[in-house]
C-alpha cells in the first residue's frame, strides 16, 4: 500500500471515529506524522543520523545544545530556528569565518570551557548581529583579544571572557560594542587596559567591568578620572598586583566614600603590594596606617566630579573641572565665560587661569564672576566635540550682616566669663579690715550729716551696699559684712542717722500745738531709737551715736 492510500484511509478512519472515546490518540498520531513537513531543515539537522545525532546533541525547541560531545570545530549543519546555541565543554580550538552563518535568530552563544586559542576574522558574520545578546568565551586559551574579534556583534550586552590567559586588550577591541553592558575578565594574566578607550559616547550603556584578579601593577589614575560614573561605580579590580601608592589609595578611598559597590562588596579582597625592607601584601582597607602620611588632597581634587550648581564666597578662588570623555593627545578645550569672554590657556588678564587639563581657575571671585560657564572639548582626530555648562554663584557679604556668626557667640560668652570673675571678685576678694578703727570727729560728723541731708533724696528709694560696711552693729561687736537692701520711708532732715524733731511743727510748714506736741515727741523718741537701729546695719560710713 503508498504511503497516500495509507494516509487516506486513516483520515476515513479519523473521521468515523470522532465520536468515540480515543478520537484524541488519533489526532495526535497526526500531528507526528506531519513533523517532517512542518520543519524540514529542523528534521533533517535533529532527527537524521548526522553528527550531530550520532554525538548526543539535543534539539528542543528553539535551543540546540551539544555540550560535552568531544567537538573539535563548530558543526555546519544546524538548525536555523536556534535561538540559543551550547557548544560548551568541548575541543573547539578556533573559530573560523562564517562559523555561525545562517543563524539569524540566535541571541545565546555559549563556548565555554573550549581550547579556543584564536578567533579569525568574521567569525560571527551573518549571524543575527544585533539580536545576539549574550556570548561566553571563558575559560578557554586565549591570549590577545584583538580588535577585530567583535565586530560583527553590534547587539552585544553581555561579554564573558574570565578565566582565560589574556595579557593584551587592543586599544579598539571593544570599540564596536556600542550596546556592551558587562563585560567580565577577571582571572586573567592582564597587567594594563585600554581605559581611555572606555567613553560615554561608544559605550553609553556598559555599567560593569570586571577586571579584578589580573596582575595590575598601577592604576592609571587619570584615565580612570575620565570614566563615566557608571563604568566607575562597576569596576572591579580588587585582587590584583598594585603597588602601594598614596594615588592607588586615594581612588579607592574616594569611592569607599562614595559608597561604590564595588569596593564595598569586596572591601577585605583589596589588597595592594609593600616594597622595601618588608615585603608583602597589605589589605589597605585594613591597616590604613600606611598611608597615613599621603596628602590626598591632590588625588580627591582629580577624582572629583564637576557639578552643575557651584557657589563660592567673593574674594575666595575657584576651580572649575571640564569633565568631559574625550582623552588624548590629540583634545583641546576652550571656555566661554558669562561676558561672552573666550578662555584658553593660560588664562585673560589675570582673573581667570586656564591649565592644559581643561580646568578654569577663577582668582578671586567678584560679582562680575556670577553667571554660567561653557566648556568645550574638541578632539581633532576623530572629529568629535562635547560641551560642558557649570552655574557658578558668587556669595556676597552685607554690612548688615556679620562675616562670620563666630565672632558674635565668642563675644557674649566673653562677657559671661568677664561678669562671673567679677562677681566672684566681689564675694570674695573684700578689702582688709583694720581691728582698730578710730571714731569719727566732731568735724567729721557734722559733714556727713550735711552729706546725708544732699542725698536724702537717693537714700529715699534704696540702698545697695557695694562694700562691707564699716560701722559697728554696737560696742564690742564685729563688723557686720552682710549686704541688704532696704526700703526706708520717707524722711526729710535727719542728723547723724537720727530724725531731727522740731518743737512745734512736724518739718517744715506743718505746725503742730503744744498738746499734740508731748505726744508726737513720744512717738518721734520711740521711732528715732528704731532709726538708730536701721541706719547702724545699712549706713555705710561711720555714724557716732551719743
Amino acid at each position: 500500500m503508498s504511503n497516500a492510500a495509507a494516509r487516506s484511509g486513516f483520515l476515513q478512519g479519523l473521521v468515523a471515529a470522532a465520536a468515540s472515546p480515543l478520537w484524541w490518540s488519533a489526532v495526535v498520531l497526526l500531528v507526528c506524522l506531519q513533523l517532517p513537513q512542518l520543519s524540514p531543515v529542523q528534521a533533517t539537522v535533529c532527527l537524521s543520523q548526522g553528527p550531530l545525532q550520532a554525538g548526543g546533541c539535543l534539539c528542543a525547541s528553539d535551543i540546540l545544545s551539544c555540550t560535552a560531545v568531544g567537538l573539535e570545530r563548530v558543526p555546519g549543519e544546524m538548525p536555523v530556528s536556534a535561538v540559543t546555541l551550547d557548544l560548551s565543554h568541548n575541543r573547539i580550538e578556533q573559530l573560523e569565518g562564517g562559523s555561525f552563518e545562517g543563524l539569524y535568530r540566535l541571541e545565546t552563544l555559549r563556548l565555554a570551557h573550549n581550547k579556543l586559542t584564536t578567533i579569525q576574522p568574521w567569525a560571527f558574520r551573518n549571524t543575527s548581529g544585533t539580536l545576539l545578546r549574550h556570548l561566553d568565551l571563558s575559560s578557554n586559551q586565549l591570549r590577545v583579544l584583538e580588535q577585530h574579534y567583535f565586530l560583527d556583534l553590534p547587539g552585544l550586552e553581555e561579554l564573558l571572557l574570565f578565566n582565560n590567559r589574556i595579557v593584551h586588550v587592543e586599544s579598539r577591541a571593544l570599540e564596536g560594542l556600542g550596546s556592551l553592558r558587562k563585560a567580565y575578565l577577571s582571572h586573567n594574566r592582564l597587567t594594563d587596559f585600554p581605559f581611555f578607550s572606555i567613553q560615554e559616547h561608544s559605550h553609553p550603556h556598559l555599567s560593569m567591568l570586571d577586571l579584578s584578579s589580573n596582575r595590575l601593577p598601577k592604576l592609571p589614575l587619570e584615565d580612570i578620572s575620565n570614566l563615566p560614573t557608571s563604568v566607575k561605580r562597576g569596576l572591579y579590580l580588587h585582587n590584583n598586583s598594585l603597588v602601594c601608592e598614596c594615588s592607588m589609595y586615594g581612588l579607592f578611598r574616594y569611592w569607599e566614600e562614595r559608597n561604590f559597590t564595588s569596593v564595598t562588596d569586596f572591601r577585605q579582597e583589596h589588597t595592594c603590594l609593600v616594597y622595601g625592607k618588608q615585603k608583602g601584601t597589605v589589605r589597605f582597607f585594613k591597616h590604613s596606617r600606611y598611608f597615613e602620611k599621603c596628602n590626598l588632597t591632590a588625588v580627591s581634587g582629580l577624582l572629583t566630579e564637576q557639578e552643575s550648581s557651584v557657589s563660592v564666597k567673593a574674594g575666595k578662588p575657584l576651580l572649575l573641572h571640564c569633565m568631559t570623555t574625550l582623552t588624548g593627545q590629540h583634545v583641546t578645550f576652550l571656555w566661554v565665560s558669562p561676558n561672552q569672554e573666550y578662555v584658553a590657556p593660560p588664562g585673560n588678564n589675570g582673573s581667570l587661569k586656564m591649565y592644559t587639563n581643561g580646568s578654569l581657575e577663577i582668582v578671586a571671585a567678584g560679582a562680575d564672576d556670577s553667571g554660567i560657564y561653557w566648556c568645550m572639548a574638541l578632539d581633532e582626530k576623530q572629529q568629535r566635540n562635547e560641551s560642558r555648562e557649570v552655574n557658578v554663584t558668587v556669595v556676597l557679604h552685607h554690612d548688615s550682616e556679620p562675616h562670620e556668626s563666630f565672632n558674635t557667640g565668642f563675644t557674649t560668652l566673653l562677657g559671661c566669663v568677664v561678669s562671673l570673675v567679677l562677681v566672684l571678685m566681689y564675694l570674695y576678694l573684700t578689702p582688709c579690715r583694720c581691728p582698730h578703727c578710730h571714731k569719727a570727729s566732731p568735724h567729721a560728723a557734722a559733714a556727713l550729716s550735711q552729706g546725708n541731708e544732699a542725698g536724702a533724696g537717693s537714700a529715699q528709694s534704696s540702698i545697695l551696699t557695694p562694700t562691707p560696711p564699716a560701722t559697728t552693729e554696737g560696742p564690742g561687736r564685729k563688723v557686720s559684712t552682710n549686704k541688704h537692701v532696704v526700703f526706708l520711708e520717707p524722711i526729710k532732715e535727719q542728723q547723724n542717722g537720727r530724725l531731727r524733731v522740731g518743737q512745734g511743727h512736724l518739718g517744715p510748714g506743718l505746725l503742730v500745738g503744744p498738746e499734740q506736741h508731748s505726744k508726737f515727741h513720744n512717738q518721734m523718741q520711740q521711732r528715732a531709737g528704731e532709726t538708730d537701729s536701721i541706719m547702724s546695719v545699712f549706713s555705710d560710713t561711720p555714724i557716732m551715736l551719743p
